[in-house]
């Protein structure tokens, strides 16, 4: 599975931004999709993750409320919807495909990663 995220840019803080994720390869449908972010000198942290089927979603604490994940297995794709931007949200973001039904937030349990979309919010 290849994944390709794109839609990260710059934004003012407050606003919003869509992040996307196409999966191209062997099916992405059967795979938990998830999304991890990694600002510059810090540990990628784990955001938000959905069920293959699209009906559950597990997202992180700190962000949940301004993030929403979600998916498209028709196009294959997998979108994170931003809002309420702040400027510590600046990371560079990832999508992620994991094999399995259990959704997670650990890393080391995904498989395939992208190459990640810089997201810089300013103040």
């Amino acid at each position: 599975v290849q994944l390709v995220e794109s839609g990260g840019g710059l934004v003012q803080a407050g606003g919003s931004l869509r992040l996307s994720c196409a999966a191209s390869g062997r099916t992405s449908s059967s795979y938990i999709m998830g999304w991890f972010r990694q600002a510059s000198g810090k540990e990628r942290d784990f955001l938000a993750a959905i069920s293959w089927t699209g009906d559950t979603t597990y997202t992180a604490d700190f962000v949940k409320g301004r993030f929403t994940i979600s998916r498209d297995n028709a196009k294959d794709n997998v979108y994170l919807q931003m809002d309420s931007l702040k400027p510590e949200d600046t990371a560079v973001y990832y999508c992620a495909a994991a094999r399995g039904l259990i959704l997670t937030q650990q890393s080391l349990k995904y498989d395939y990663w992208g190459h990640g979309t810089q997201v810089t919010v300013s103040s």
